[in-house]
């Protein structure tokens, strides 16, 4: 039938209803996320990326991209980089390749029409679909010509034109929300490349490390001078903080206005000993799934931190946050499910979707930041905690208000190991919030062996096992997938069967693991022979799990490990061996 019968019935100058038009290309795997970085190097453009082939194909597009329909810029075709380069924001170093200032200007999903990109790229022709936080719609790259070496491309307008962007948004990360000077002037991330200009020459190299020293010297001459000019502030903002019924970040007029939307969640660096000095304070680590809840109005999103909604998947934690006492907030907290002990637990967590079982389920909440316009995350720490606290006020489960334990890292460890939780959080009392960054103003102190690994395959079931036996897991180390064990416990009859479910929708016919079958000390590695490799059963590394083990053993895998659940919240590429 189609939409012939759905649009005769309408007047589509009179209803809002959508139109329709012609279907959305289905998503490829591996060919799906996008992003535009403005990169300010010897001259200011904007870096076009595509993730495709385990790599981000990249054009430079000197004017950006193009807005209305028929328009079209240049796009000179450049090196493929690392999919880690879709977050990098910061300086590249003066006398590195492309030096200077890279913000994430845009990112998102991309789509190609045909379902082919890397053949279409071959071709010549890329027909897109951006779903990104500034650019929506239809582009097409077209290839032109070559020249030294370089492939010259067209991208245009296709498809309907759009709104071109206000100066402040076209300025503004989308990681950060940060300006360009911002940026620049923080300097709080650094690109190294291995590859140097043409013309780079070792007086040039010399010339940014004494630049890069000078600049370091500066900043903290700077930091010398601030002290008293930032007490004044400090003080006035707690003078408004201490005002009868305040809560708005309204009445703090220098801060920056925002809009609520999600923010990617700062993350805690480990250690394996608390910090000597410092002003650290700390709070539980939870064992749950990080969450960042957005209100705007009466609209309520619940976003894991590799973007995923929750909020079908967890509404009375949605219907809770709806009930707090301000138009809009975006606060940072773990969703939780408790044992018998109160004490959080991912494998419960895990069996309320696979196996349906009960358990209450928590909205711890530790960060403040953005609460009616205002955004907050250049607040320090003590101050949006005071905050989120006062917006908590009055509010029940499933909304829990996770606030500082104690500053005695050393004491509160022997207790947390006592009651069997999962460790601590320590925070920089005075920290500002940088979102994406593992800066080491947030760190985790872990009393359990527990990580996230990634699954690569599975052994055939043994006795009276139904569905597998094992599986085989690994963690990423310079894009290369390493083994680092089998696990065989941890599951039930019920978990075994979705598992295996799911496993058999990523059936590949090779082996992932770069480093199977291999040996250790003339031995082979867990007696995985080349016969028993043609039994496994192999998959696309695109599931994670979380594994509780007691020990890494000497030649680097894992004893007696347990199988918890899987995430959903976390990226296999970003899985790394945390010891």
């Amino acid at each position: 039938m189609g939409l012939k019968t759905y649009t005769a019935k309408r007047d589509f100058s009179k209803t809002a209803e959508p139109k329709g038009g012609k279907p959305l290309p289905k998503k490829v795997k591996g060919a799906s996320r996008f992003v535009i970085q403005k990169h300010d190097a010897s001259r200011l453009h904007y870096d076009f990326r595509l993730e495709m082939d385990g790599v981000l194909k990249s054009w430079a597009v000197p004017k950006g991209l193009p807005w209305a329909q028929g328009e079209k810029h240049l796009a000179v075709e450049v090196e493929d980089h690392p999919l880690e380069y879709a977050t990098f924001e910061g300086i590249i170093p003066e006398g590195q390749y492309g030096g200077g200032t890279v913000m994430v200007w845009d990112r998102g999903n991309y789509y190609v029409y045909g379902e082919q990109p890397v053949k279409s790229l071959r071709e010549g022709k890329l027909h897109l679909v951006l779903e990104g936080e500034k650019a929506k719609g239809e582009w097409t790259l077209v290839r032109i010509r070559s020249e030294e070496g370089k492939n010259q491309w067209l991208i245009l307008k296709t498809g309907a034109s759009a709104k071109p962007l206000s100066k402040k948004r076209e300025d503004e990360s989308v990681k950060t929300s940060r300006t360009m000077k911002e940026i620049a002037d923080e300097h709080d991330a650094e690109w190294e490349s291995n590859r140097e200009e043409k013309d780079a020459s070792a007086r040039s190299t010399l010339k940014a490390r004494i630049k890069a020293t000078l600049k370091k010297k500066e900043n903290v001459g700077r930091d010398n001078a601030r002290p008293a000019r930032t007490q004044t502030r400090r003080e006035g903002r707690d003078a408004a903080l201490r005002r009868p019924g305040h809560r708005s970040a309204m009445s703090l007029p220098e801060l920056p206005s925002a809009k609520p939307r999600f923010i990617e969640p700062m993350k805690p660096r480990r250690v394996e000993e608390p910090p000597p000095n410092g002003d650290w304070i700390y709070e539980l680590k939870f064992d749950g799934i990080r969450a960042i809840a957005v209100k705007d109005g009466s609209k309520v999103n619940l976003i894991s931190r590799n973007e995923n909604e929750l909020r079908t998947r967890f509404p009375e934690i949605v219907d809770a946050v709806k009930k707090l006492s301000t138009q809009e907030c975006v606060i940072d907290g773990e969703v939780v499910a408790l044992d018998g002990e109160g004490r959080s637990s991912f494998q419960l967590l895990q069996a309320l979707d696979l196996e349906g079982r009960k358990a209450p389920v928590r909205f711890y909440v530790f960060d403040l930041l953005q609460l009616d316009g205002k955004s907050l995350i250049k607040l320090p720490l003590a101050q949006r905690k005071e905050l989120l606290a006062k917006l908590c006020e009055g509010i029940g489960d499933p909304i829990r208000f996770s606030g500082e334990i104690g500053s005695d890292a050393k004491s509160l460890l022997a207790e947390v190991k006592r009651r069997g939780l999962e460790g601590l959080i320590g925070k920089q009392r005075d920290s500002f919030y940088e979102p994406g960054r593992r800066s080491g103003a947030w760190i985790k102190l872990k009393c359990m062996n527990e990580q996230e690994f990634v699954i690569g395959g599975f052994t055939p079931p043994g006795g009276s096992r139904k569905y597998f036996g094992a599986i085989l897991v690994g963690y990423y180390k310079d894009q290369r997938l390493l083994f680092a064990g089998k696990v065989g416990s941890g599951f039930t009859g019920k978990s075994l069967s979705i598992l295996h479910k799911k496993f058999q929708s990523q059936s590949r016919d090779d082996c992932p693991f770069a480093d199977l079958p291999s040996k250790e000390g003339g031995q082979l590695v867990q007696g995985i022979t080349p016969s028993m490799m043609r039994k496994m059963h192999w998959i696309n590394p695109v599931f994670v799990a979380q594994i509780k083990f007691a020990e890494w053993t000497r030649d680097g895998k894992l004893r007696q490990p347990v199988f918890l659940g899987l995430r959903e919240d976390k990226n296999p590429k970003e899985v790394i061996w945390e010891a």
